[in-house]
């Protein structure tokens, strides 16, 4: 971490355009030059010269938020083509919506997506509003989608600060401060160097740059448009921003997940309760997770009578905030078998419409075979570990874009 006794935080008085050295200030133009040149060509993003599309620009803000843009790409394509209007979207089934959804990950944020369209519809005409005050009264929207939906898609003079952007400004001013602390310096030091004549391409100017140039790792500074004013480059220190804050241990919490399979093939699912953790989703019958989860006591929570046969290994997967090891018990009943309350038998041909969550699959997979999924879930198998974000959690510092990442 950088040392803040031998080195002064850049002063939050101090113009952000100015350059502290006292050379050139810091230029948008030069920036919006490369941008030019180098900007990046995404599914989401206007052509030069073509006005933004609000719904897509605000569809592809609400995916990216802790997922790579290489991973949205596809689910963005396939959900517009679903879904190609607000209208369409806000009509949908919410089960068709956590469907398309299913695999993304944070999935609260397709729970937020399907009532932020049924709000722009039912308040607005089908019109997202135009200013961060109205976005942000929308569901699902918080500080930073409001001030990039705003300045992409509007124009609005607006600081849109995801992870990238972060990197980006605390090596431009090598500011010491931890992240999430310095979150406030970044935000006013971004905002100062906003253009009114294009503050959409400044956004997104300042996306890419932390993408593909100012990356975490082995940044090309020598590519950069700001090389020459880069306080941490100048000191040979960008790879040690921006400073964050240790990390927090990650619990592994543990619980039994109960596998039924029909004579006829069916399998047992049920749906999670709506708010919270995979809220609204598909998963086999399961046990609480905790910390202190005994595995002798699993059959308690067994959803019916039937010869439980515990699998070898547990399923293992990683959220946000802890680790979860899943062991596996399966059973097979008669064709004729009821679900119980609450639960239902999904036909085999039927489970790829269920919104299954990544964890879940892996589960089904352990028990059944990985074959039952097409194609096989990243990561899926016995005792494989993928990581996929913890629902309803807090976006984390750097933004795989908020994240977005390149």
């Amino acid at each position: 971490m950088p040392a803040t006794q031998t080195r002064a935080e850049p002063s939050l008085e101090e113009p952000r355009n100015a350059e502290p050295a006292g050379g050139k200030p810091i230029s948008a133009a030069d920036l919006l030059t490369w941008y030019d040149r180098h900007r990046r060509a995404l599914p989401w993003r206007a052509r030069p010269g073509e006005a933004a599309d609000p719904y897509r620009v605000w569809l592809s803000e609400i995916m990216l938020q802790q997922t790579t843009v290489m991973a949205v790409k596809p689910y963005f394509e396939r959900f517009l083509t679903r879904f190609p209007t607000v209208e369409a979207l806000a009509a949908a089934p919410s089960e068709e919506v956590m469907n398309a959804w299913a695999g993304l990950g944070y999935y609260s944020r397709a729970r937020n997506l399907h009532a932020c369209a049924k709000a722009v519809v039912a308040e607005h005409g089908g019109r997202f509003p135009d200013t961060e005050d109205g976005l942000r009264a929308l569901p699902g929207i918080g500080a930073y989608t409001a001030g990039a939906i705003a300045a992409i898609a509007f124009d609005r003079v607006a600081a849109a600060v995801d992870g990238n952007v972060e990197r980006v400004m605390t090596r431009l001013h090598a500011i010491a401060e931890p992240m999430p602390k310095a979150k406030a310096a970044v935000r006013e030091a971004t905002l100062a160097l906003v253009p009114p004549d294009r503050p959409g391409d400044f956004a997104q100017a300042l996306m890419d740059l932390g993408a593909t140039i100012c990356t975490p790792k082995r940044p090309a500074c020598a590519l950069c448009p700001w090389m020459s004013l880069c306080a941490a480059r100048r000191a040979g220190e960008a790879e040690l921003y921006p400073v964050k804050a240790p990390k927090k241990t990650r619990e592994t919490r543990r619980g039994a997940a109960f596998v039924v399979e029909r004579a006829d093939g069916a399998i047992l699912l049920r749906t999670r309760a709506p708010e919270g953790l995979l809220g609204g989703m598909a998963e086999p019958p399961g046990s609480a997770w905790s910390v202190d989860w005994v595995p002798s006591q699993a059959i308690l929570d067994a959803p019916l009578d039937a010869r439980w046969k515990r699998l070898d290994g547990v399923v293992r997967h990683v959220f946000t905030h802890f680790t979860l090891e899943a062991s596996v018990l399966h059973a097979r009943v008669a064709a004729g078998t009821a679900a119980p309350d609450g639960m239902r038998f999904t036909p085999r041909e039927a489970i790829s419409q269920e919104p299954l969550p990544s964890v879940m699959k892996k589960i089904l997979a352990h028990a059944l075979g990985e074959a039952l999924f097409a194609p096989t879930p990243a990561g899926a198998g016995r005792g494989r570990a993928s990581k996929e974000p913890g629902d309803g959690e807090a976006p984390a510092p750097v933004r795989k874009r908020r994240g977005r990442a390149a």
